[in-house]
């Protein structure tokens, strides 16, 4: 079920938010618990009951093996879960990319196996593994079944993250929590949830045809030309940005409904004047996994600078891949490693000021920014295209690299383009210089850990800071109504991208 859907809006909030209240008025701490448990397996299931399986199946043995390493520190026990958790993730995620490749290099024939991927598996198999190595580390005390398990199906972030580890959320799973302020909690839930909801349908589908059309064509072998090469590249790039800062955005509030603050996912990338920088504030949370989980036991920084960038590198290809079993997610990840390899020699060489130590401050930041993300737009291309053909051509025609006379595919996107590009430059504005959801109700922890978060307040975040006021409420009622209207006018309804990870 998507967050964005009338089914989920009409159907499924209302009468988890009513048991809720009930419960928490009865103040039956266990009830709670449970009722968030059934509501989140009714979520899960909607898309698919047999899948709902999987995930149980997983919680099960996961809490297991859980209470074998609370009695007994075992690495045996340990390296069980972990390789159990990603046979399992590679079985339904790589087994046909594998397959397919073999057969490609190979000249097999082997039978594709047709599996569906299960929704979440990404996130709740990263989620379950932080948690067996936590309880190896000690860092977990003995958990009961029922926090455990809200703890992995907690429907807010399921499906597509934040990546929770433990000590994110199961402290919060008690009456005290769930009984807290319920009109505030209600009142920046719902402002969280009208702002990404309003990201979503509004700003993000309302670019997504231009994407879709661009990669198309290209995908379908047909050369760029220049400023359609650009219009598909930027629209991609809008779209990502607010689809998943729509998803972050609601996902908080959805969990703050309920009491629960969630940790910071997503915090004006495009804004980053590096790429380490953009990687500290895009998807917060796997970049944390992957420093904690992957890149540290990979030896991290403690063996010299060349080790460290061989760590780095293959910690953003196994982290391109984790997106995906394709080889432009590979290549994208890549990419990523390569730009952060770049930015950290960079640094060593120049110093922390960096560019600033060569140009006029505010030259300098400009600079920074726009290399920054002209990197990140030129690695969205291959993590958008379908093929790396179709990347490679789009790559072609934004830097002018082919001749294309003959526009006839082109008709349609090239057809009155002042319209995208008056929404690009809205959007832009949007992304690089207006404060972020979270930045408005900073007042209110909106996530855990809010001051560390987001460090020093900024000077629009003061202006704009977001209180409970009748002009705040008519603000927000506006964007949600704009947005539950936009949905009546779709045809098709647009699942989260992040979704298909």
């Amino acid at each position: 079920m998507v967050f964005s859907s009338l089914e989920f809006i009409y159907l499924f909030l209302p009468p988890t938010l009513a048991g809720f209240f009930v419960l928490r008025w009865l103040g039956w701490e266990r009830g709670i618990i449970w009722w968030l448990i059934a509501a989140s397996l009714a979520f899960y299931a909607w898309w698919s009951v047999a899948h709902l399986a999987l995930l149980l199946g997983s919680v099960g043995i996961n809490y297991l093996l859980h209470k074998m390493l609370v009695r007994e520190k075992s690495s045996f026990v340990l390296w069980l879960g972990i390789v159990g958790n990603l046979a399992t993730l590679a079985y339904f995620k790589y087994a046909d990319f594998l397959i397919g490749n073999m057969n490609a290099v190979a000249g097999t024939d082997l039978s594709m196996l047709g599996i569906v991927l299960p929704l979440a598996i990404s996130f709740f198999t990263f989620q379950q593994i932080s948690f067996l190595y936590d309880t190896y580390k000690d860092r977990i005390a003995d958990c009961d079944f029922s926090r455990y398990m809200l703890f992995v199906v907690f429907f807010p972030q399921l499906i597509a993250g934040p990546i929770v580890l433990q000590k994110d959320t199961i402290p919060q799973f008690r009456l005290a929590i769930f009984q807290s302020r319920a009109f505030l909690n209600i009142a920046i839930g719902g402002t969280l949830f009208g702002i990404g909801l309003f990201k979503k349908i509004v700003l993000a589908d309302g670019v997504a045809p231009m994407a879709n059309a661009v990669f198309g064509l290209a995908d379908a072998g047909n050369a760029v030309p220049m400023e359609a090469a650009w219009i598909g590249a930027l629209a991609y790039t809008f779209q990502i940005y607010f689809d998943f800062s729509g998803y972050c955005d609601m996902a908080l509030g959805l969990a703050r409904l309920f009491g629960i603050r969630l940790p910071i996912n997503f915090h004006s990338p495009y804004k980053s004047e590096s790429i380490v920088e953009f990687w500290r504030r895009w998807h917060i949370t796997l970049s944390r996994f992957l420093r904690d989980y992957l890149y540290i036991p990979l030896g991290g920084n403690r063996n010299g600078p060349s080790r460290r960038y061989v760590n780095l590198f293959a910690t953003m290809v196994l982290g391109g891949l984790w997106h995906g079993a394709s080889w432009n997610f590979v290549l994208w990840g890549a990419l990523h490693g390569f730009y952060l390899t770049i930015n950290h020699a960079w640094t060593a060489v120049a110093g922390k000021s960096g560019f600033a130590g060569y140009l006029p401050a505010p030259l300098a930041r400009i600079v920074a920014q726009g290399l920054t993300l002209l990197a990140v737009i030129v690695a969205w291309v291959f993590f958008r295209a379908e093929t790396f053909t179709g990347a490679v051509l789009i790559l072609e025609g934004m830097f002018g690299l082919n001749e294309v006379y003959v526009l006839k595919p082109w008709e349609s996107v090239l057809t009155d383009t002042s319209v995208f590009w008056m929404q690009a430059v809205g959007l832009a504005a949007i992304c690089l210089f207006a404060p972020n959801a979270i930045e408005l109700v900073r007042k209110y922890r909106p996530v855990i850990d809010v001051r560390d978060a987001l460090g020093k307040v900024v000077a629009h975040g003061q202006r704009f800071m977001w209180r409970p006021s009748p002009a705040w409420s008519m603000a927000i009622f506006a964007i949600t109504l704009t947005s539950i209207i936009q949905m009546y006018r779709l045809d098709d309804l647009t699942e989260f991208i992040y979704f298909n990870f």
